[in-house]
C-alpha cells in the first residue's frame, strides 16, 4: 500500500504546574513573543516558527519526565542568548554530537527539557 503524505509538523504539548508562571518564564527567559491562547488550564505560545502547548497538571513527575526537540538555525547565537538567562540544562552544554548534530538543552521552571539542534554541515 502506498502511503500519501499527510503529516505537516509536530507541536509538543508539555505539562505545566502553573500555566501563567510557565508562560511568563517562556516569555521572559526564552523569548517567546506570541500567545495564541491562555487560561488557567491551557496555553498555546510561540517564538518564530516553534509553537508549544501547555496543559495544567498537579504532579511534577509529568514535566520532569518530558522533553522535546527543536531544529534551529544559528545555534551558537541562540545558545549565547539563552545562557545569559541561566536556563541551560546542567548536562546540556552546547556540543557536537556523534549523530551529526550540534545541540544543547534547557530546563524550564517545571523540569521540561527542550533540546535545540542544528545539523553539522
Amino acid at each position: 500500500m502506498e502511503r500519501k503524505s499527510h503529516l505537516l509538523r509536530g507541536i509538543p504539548v508539555l505539562a505545566s504546574l502553573n500555566i501563567k508562571k510557565t508562560v511568563d518564564f517562556y516569555k521572559t527567559k526564552l523569548g517567546f513573543n506570541k500567545v495564541g491562547y491562555l487560561d488557567d488550564n491551557y496555553a498555546v505560545i510561540a517564538r518564530d516558527n516553534f509553537v508549544v502547548h501547555f496543559w495544567k497538571c498537579n504532579d511534577k513527575i509529568n514535566p520532569e519526565n518530558t522533553s522535546c526537540y527543536v531544529d534551529v538555525e544559528d545555534i551558537d547565537t541562540l545558545y549565547e542568548e539563552l545562557k545569559d538567562f541561566d536556563v541551560i540544562h546542567p548536562n546540556g552544554k552546547l556540543e557536537n554530537k556523534p549523530w551529526e548534530m550540534r545541540e544543547f538543552a534547557i530546563l524550564d521552571l517545571d523540569g521540561n527539557m527542550i533540546k535545540f539542534g542544528q545539523e553539522i554541515s
